[in-house]
């Protein structure tokens, strides 16, 4: 793509107003995509202060920026007007110390945090490592609210690395500054996310709050609910709900994939798995969940006859 005068002055006018800016999808507090997210998450552990542009709703400067600076990858970020990277250059980058330097910033510290695990935990993570393999590790995120979430993946060299109780972790940089008091905790709930993770500087959360059939039925027609059925395939097989619903068959992806502050309902058979499941979501860091009066049954009876009850 050609860039017109018009639109290098465009690109060039929005450069000049910030010594650091980021071309993303969507905004810094609601970024659209994982890439967009990682960025900011690592700009944000930094403590620096940056400008963003969302190109998401405008494919124009979406395209001009990619033939601006050469780059095709969103986001991208630039100071003093050039270009640093994507999203993956930036994390090498402070991975390396050389962003630092960059921005004249003196290198990072690089102490592990303290994290401590509890011994079910620590037994858990250790046997889903062995399972997948030599080289995987438990990869750690804290965010700027101090929610932590993890994933397991292969070690990367410049990540800071720690070992508790017999299980390899590792944290991005902003991570690692953010992760001393963390503490983990596995309990065995039936079809509940089991791994809990908690820290004392994190914000408290809204206690679950109990919801009718029928309060839930239409802020989901309102689109400003989802549910999140707890109940196994088979399970809704014999009373499926007819709304559009999350479930737990793929893990809980789609559901930590959601913005923390999004509503959910916790749904079961009758309501006594509800409270418990919309617990655990709240520990993942959900802030605004509820759990549905009388499960699937209820709804049956008070809602939508064409669900059969059993």
């Amino acid at each position: 793509m050609t860039l017109s005068a018009d639109a290098r002055q465009r690109i060039e006018t929005l450069l000049r107003a910030h010594r650091l800016v980021v071309f993303m999808n969507a905004t810094p507090d609601a970024p659209e995509r994982f890439f967009s997210h990682k960025i900011c998450h690592l700009l944000d552990g930094l403590g620096l202060d940056y400008a963003h542009v969302d190109v998401s709703r405008d494919a124009m400067l979406r395209e001009q920026i990619k033939a601006y600076g050469g780059l095709q990858a969103i986001p991208q970020l630039y100071l003093d007007g050039k270009p640093l990277g994507d999203s993956d250059a930036v994390e090498r980058m402070a991975g390396t110390d050389e962003l630092h330097a960059a921005l004249g910033l003196p290198a990072p510290d690089r102490t592990p945090p303290t994290v401590r695990l509890t011994a079910a935990a620590a037994e858990f993570l250790r046997g889903v490592v062995r399972g997948k393999g030599e080289g995987t590790v438990v990869d750690i995120e804290v965010d700027p609210q101090f929610r932590g979430s993890l994933r397991f993946g292969p070690r990367r060299k410049d990540a800071i690395a720690a070992e508790v109780d017999g299980v390899a972790l590792q944290f991005d940089l902003a991570s690692a500054r953010r992760a001393d008091g963390l503490s983990i905790d596995w309990q065995d709930v039936e079809r509940g996310p089991s791994l809990l993770l908690s820290h004392p500087r994190a914000p408290v959360p809204k206690p679950v709050r109990w919801i009718s059939p029928a309060e839930a039925d239409a802020r989901v027609r309102a689109g400003t609910l989802t549910v999140v059925d707890l109940r196994r395939e088979d399970e809704r097989a014999l009373a499926r709900l007819s709304l559009p619903f999350l479930s737990l068959d793929e893990g809980t992806h789609a559901i930590r994939n959601l913005p923390p502050q999004a509503p959910l309902a916790v749904l079961c058979h009758r309501g006594d798995r509800c409270w418990h499941g919309a617990q655990h979501l709240v520990q993942l860091g959900h802030r605004d969940v509820y759990a549905v009066e009388g499960g699937i049954d209820a709804w049956a009876a008070d809602v939508d006859a064409s669900i059969p009850r059993y």
